[in-house]
């Protein structure tokens, strides 16, 4: 048993890494032709020039439905019906109708429109053909039966049950339940809407992230991926465990332009974790250092495998936003796994990598300068100009085949064999960025399923009531089934199709439940943290595909290898609920560049300090208790306000049934903590009255607000003034006022907190570094 699941996996690896491998003759001229075609309709969809020509524009839901089209059509005639078999006829076939359907959006989409929604019947005879709902339906099953073949089966039962919950609505358990969609509305809404499966996530997949796989691809083909690693070992190789900075620094810079983890760690690992190994890492510790290093590219900006352009989106903010919130968590958890590998080092006394082995910086660096430049101008163009990513990145890759081609030309006498070079790895780098594409876009566009039947179901809204009557006001069993689902979901979907359906579900949940909780997170907090955790899975054993890929190289065992990378990984999993309570990691808040600094510097040293509590060693080993303190010093790094509160509560608790005549200071800010009952339970809710909502002391009846204690002592919302300030936020009659509370003015700041740590650091630091190794 244990031997298949093994072997499955392994080949899922391998389909991942080349999927066109078991191809030959025509059958690979085919699909090589179609991917090149795809990538040249993405580049032109990107360009300028249709707009420049007046020629081949493409209104949004047509657009999608090629993109899908093209990913449909190749999964079919490259992953055939079962494992180990040959495409087949009736394979074909299916590669054909998948076309048809996806294609029959593009000729139509003026009809569809006029239509209204209305799908089109045809008479023949005196039978009437549901035409467009016979279209729609096997759209979706081959969408199914292509996400089976492509990404596994866990992803399609997933998305059947969400469609099955659509239609059969009305027999789901009554807090859940809705009116059901009929089958014509369903189909209608699946396949032929931009609500559903041609939603944002394929749109998203169409505009952006396409072109940034096609960007990466492209660099990994003229030998950037190379250079960046060969650049890592020439900088960091000297260094005390040397070969394990490489790693880390080299999947960091491929990370920049990668999206896949299995890719990144097959990539880098494949030089690595030998050398690794050669000197004095053990066989799971090199492929869990390789394993942590390439799963963290995705959460490396610019890419964030793919996440980063869905992400703002959903959110409704620029790419830039995005990048710049998750720039910061993403450098500090590069750092500490850098330091991660220090610390092992330490303790087995390694030394650097010898001089001979080690490539030379000065003429390492100025080879491959030219990868560079695409970089630098998408980083220019995204940062700087403020370009949307989409006209960024086209131009980015425009530059990088203009790059190579005057580098070939430069480099070879021959002009014309340069020129034939050129063109051949210019097709390759289209070709294989297609194909990598394959994948993500029927994960995406199946996850679209998901993020219809939530959107049309109103299961979003519905799944906040069953969340509270499970985790009540409580933010830890909140979070930590947030974490569950997206471990879960994470061991059979991409990354990116686990944050999407995760993020449907339960992003909405977390700000309204958390809100509840007296928590107020902003949204690109709760998806980062969605968006992380998913990222988790693909470390977390049994199905840690990138710990598998990672084993088959370094020759360890497969599960240890996995729980190792999960050990180095637990830096990256303390953040996302770092910076859900302490949002100036995400540099949220940020008053002024001194302030930025100070987060930057102290996020940094609380991380460090978790990493060494976490791995054990600092100096020297560290003993139990030293542990738990270095654990307290990093969480006073990381989150000062939380060990603040612990001495001086941020906010002072009133008695509620002193809330009706208490007088209220204009200049703090009050909060109300209140139970709602409603026909599935409690209900929780947080009201604020900001401070400076008065000018002068005031009272709840100022608030328009009257409350009264009814005979089982509890005090209730009895009327609320028409046009008062309680009204508009939101109160209603019969709420229950369960907490009552009021700012406290007069507590430190924060930042009193670092100079404690920092005492408490030195001491037990220095105490460390004294006490003999063992």
């Amino acid at each position: 048993m244990v031997l298949n699941i093994k072997k499955n996996v392994e080949s899922k690896i391998q389909e991942d890494l080349s999927p066109t491998r078991n191809l030959t003759g025509i059958h690979l001229k085919i699909v090589s032709a179609l991917a090149i075609i795809w990538s040249l309709f993405q580049l032109w969809y990107a360009s300028p020039f249709p707009f420049m020509f007046d020629f081949g524009m493409f209104k949004g839901l047509p657009a999608r439905a090629i993109h899908l089209g093209f990913a449909l059509t190749l999964t079919f005639l490259i992953y055939p019906f079962s494992r180990g078999k040959k495409i087949s006829f009736f394979d074909i076939v299916i590669s054909i109708t998948a076309a048809f359907c996806c294609l029959y959006i593009y000729f139509f989409y003026d009809q569809l429109i006029a239509r209204g929604g209305v799908l089109l019947k045809v008479d023949i005879a005196s039978f009437s053909i549901p035409l467009e709902i016979i279209i729609g339906s096997t759209g979706i099953l081959i969408l199914l039966e292509a996400t089976r073949r492509a990404i596994g089966t866990p992803l399609v039962i997933i998305a059947v049950c969400f469609l099955l919950f659509s239609y059969f609505g009305r027999y789901a358990p009554e807090i859940i339940s809705h009116g059901g969609l009929s089958l014509k509305r369903l189909v209608g809404f699946q396949w032929f809407d931009q609500e559903a499966i041609f939603g944002i996530p394929i749109g998203v997949s169409v505009d952006f992230i396409f072109l940034f796989v096609l960007f990466g691809a492209l660099l990994e083909t003229a030998g950037g991926g190379k250079y960046f690693l060969d650049l890592a070992f020439s900088m960091v190789g000297r260094m005390r465990g040397g070969p394990a900075k490489a790693a880390i620094l080299g999947s960091g810079l491929t990370g920049l332009i990668s999206g896949s983890s299995i890719a990144n760690t097959v990539t880098t690992g494949t030089f690595t974790i030998p050398i690794m190994k050669k000197s004095g890492f053990s066989k799971e510790k090199a492929g869990a250092i390789e394993v942590s290093a390439s799963v963290n590219g995705q959460i490396m900006p610019p890419v964030m495998g793919a996440a980063a352009f869905v992400m703002a989106s959903f959110i409704g903010v620029t790419y830039f936003e995005i990048v710049k919130h998750a720039f910061l968590p993403a450098i500090i958890s590069y750092l500490a796994l850098f330091y991660i590998s220090h610390l092992e080092a330490l303790k087995m006394n390694l030394k650097g990598m010898e001089e001979s082995e080690i490539p030379n910086l000065k003429k390492t660096f100025l080879d491959g300068l030219h990868f560079l430049i695409p970089i630098f101008v998408l980083i220019y163009m995204l940062v700087f100009l403020r370009y949307t990513a989409s006209y960024s990145i086209f131009f980015a890759t425009i530059t990088l085949i203009l790059v190579n081609l005057v580098q070939k030309l430069f480099k070879e006498s021959d002009y014309l064999f340069a020129l034939k070079s050129w063109f051949n790895q210019t097709v390759v780098g289209f070709e294989k960025g297609a194909l990598n594409m394959v994948g993500v876009g029927i994960a995406i566009a199946t996850a679209g399923i998901i993020v219809g039947a939530v959107g049309s179901t109103g299961l979003s809204t519905n799944l906040i009531i069953v969340i509270e009557s499970i985790a009540k006001d409580n933010i830890v069993i909140l979070l930590f089934l947030t974490i569950i689902l997206c471990l879960l979901l994470g061991m059979g979907l991409p990354t990116t199709a686990n944050y999407v359906v995760v993020a449907s579900l339960m992003a909405a949940v977390l700000v309204e439940v958390g809100a509840a909780s007296g928590f107020i997170f902003p949204l690109i907090a709760v998806h980062l943290f969605v968006f992380y955790f998913g990222l988790m899975a693909d470390v977390t054993p049994p199905v840690g595909l990138a710990s598998y890929a990672a084993a088959a190289i370094s020759g360890g065992d497969p599960l240890r290898t996995g729980m190792q990378a999960f050990w180095y990984s637990l830096r990256t999993a303390i953040l996302p609920i770092v910076f859900l309570f302490n949002h100036e990691l995400l540099l949220i808040g940020i008053e002024n560049i001194w302030h930025g600094l100070l987060v930057i510097v102290t996020s940094l040293i609380g991380i460090l300090i978790f990493t060494s509590a976490t791995q054990g060693w600092f100096f020297n080993k560290l003993r139990w208790y030293e542990i738990i303190i270095f654990l307290f010093i990093s969480i006073s790094f990381l989150a000062p306000e939380f060990i603040l509160n612990r001495v001086y509560p941020k906010y002072n608790y009133f008695d509620v049934y002193q809330a009706q005549t208490v007088q209220l200071d204009f200049d703090k800010e009050v909060r109300f903590k209140v139970t709602r009952n409603s026909d599935y339970g409690e209900r929780y809710k947080l009201f604020l009255i900001k401070e400076n909502s008065f000018e002068k002391k005031y009272t709840l009846q100022d608030f328009g607000l009257n409350v009264v204690t009814d005979k089982n002592k509890l005090v209730i919302v009895d009327t609320i003034q028409w046009n008062g300030l309680a009204k508009k936020a939101g109160f209603q009659q019969g709420d229950i006022i369960s907490e009552f509370k009021i700012e406290n003015t007069n507590r430190p700041d924060k930042d009193w907190i670092y100079p404690f740590a920092l005492i408490l650091l030195g001491l037990f630091g220095f105490s460390n570094y004294k006490r003999e190794k063992n």
